[in-house]
């Protein structure tokens, strides 16, 4: 009784083993290459899978997600026989794993390997300055070769990075010194353009500000042209006026004797020595001779008559005495009469 029952633990132990060992759990973005006897059978997904134990294997785990390869600097020669040293990396992925894993061996160094001569090939058709200002194109030509020659390994390159380009120094410091030179080229003709542009806007302020200047003199002096001709235009008016109004009361005749004796008046106390004569000299005497009253200086003897004064013959004439200092208006209106 004892042994049946060791017998059927160990039968059930078996049991369990077989069991166990026909599932297979692969994880989330993988997938188990499966062999039965030597010879490739399935490619189990992701999830719970059965397989015959002691008779099916998993022979290789490949991961389908994208993976990324950094390879180490490789020397190449540029058109312009520069050498320098190139290093890149690649975005891969397995899109099936049949392939990947019987396709070639080592694939990841296949794909360095790949990568390095193609590298090789494209830069060796550039110069060195080409080749430093073109990394898109070479990334493009070098991904469109890699994933066109990886199609058959199961592998999809999606995308290729040159990292770093390193001249030899001797290169490096031949261009640091051409971008010096560069640099302060640039330098000294931003100086230039700005004393330029400097100069040419002083010269156009000072230009609009004398054009200002100059049209502000301009209607200062038109305003006050104006100004004057509205003045004069007043004045004027205001004489019209005063001498309609003057027409309309019918002045008399000893208004005007008046405003004649006004007139005479601001003639004698200027200091001009011409005098204008009216027309009317016949009228002019009897105003002159009253005027000559209003303005002769108190104390002076009246103008004598006509004839008065004559020397007899034989007689001796005295001088007579010198007068007194008149008004200069008095002396004007006595030479006048005396002339008449």
């Amino acid at each position: 009784m004892g042994a049946l029952f060791s017998t059927g633990v160990v039968l059930l132990v078996l049991l369990l083993l077989i069991i166990l060992k026909s599932l297979c759990i692969v994880p989330q973005a993988s997938a188990y290459i499966v062999e039965e006897l030597g010879k490739y059978k399935a490619t189990l997904s992701a999830g719970l899978n059965f397989m015959w134990p002691f008779i099916d294997r998993v022979v290789k785990k490949v991961s389908l997600k994208e993976q990324v390869a950094d390879f180490e600097p490789q020397p190449v020669i540029t058109k312009d026989n520069v050498t320098m040293m190139v290093d890149s990396v690649v975005f891969f992925q397995v899109f099936d794993a049949q392939l990947f894993t019987y396709g070639v061996e080592r694939p990841i160094a296949a794909i360095e390997n790949l990568s390095a001569t193609t590298l090789r090939n494209i830069i060796g058709s550039m110069t060195l300055d080409e080749t430093l200002t073109s990394r898109d194109n070479i990334n493009a030509q070098i991904t469109s070769i890699l994933d066109e020659a990886t199609d058959k390994w199961g592998i999809k390159v999606s995308r290729v990075e040159v990292k770093n380009i390193q001249p030899p120094r001797s290169i490096q410091d031949a261009m640091e010194k051409q971008m010096r030179a560069e640099r302060e080229k640039r330098e000294a003709i931003l100086t230039a353009e700005g004393k330029k542009q400097s100069a040419i806007t002083l010269a156009e302020g000072e230009k609009q500000a004398a054009i200002l200047k100059a049209e502000a003199v301009k209607e200062q002096r038109i305003r006050e042209a104006e100004g004057e001709a509205e003045a004069l235009l007043a004045v004027q008016r205001a004489r019209a006026e005063g001498i309609r109004l003057i027409n309309d009361a019918n002045p008399s005749a000893q208004y005007l004797k008046l405003k004649s004796f006004e007139t005479a008046e601001k003639m004698a106390d200027g200091q001009s020595t011409k005098i204008i004569v009216p027309s009317d000299i016949a009228n002019l005497s009897g105003t002159l001779t009253a005027l000559s009253e209003v303005v002769r200086t108190p104390g002076m003897p009246p103008h004598p008559p006509a004839g008065h004064g004559v020397t007899p013959a034989g007689v001796r004439r005295e001088a007579p005495p010198k007068p007194p200092v008149q008004k200069p208006g008095a002396g004007i209106i006595d030479r006048i009469m005396g002339d008449d």
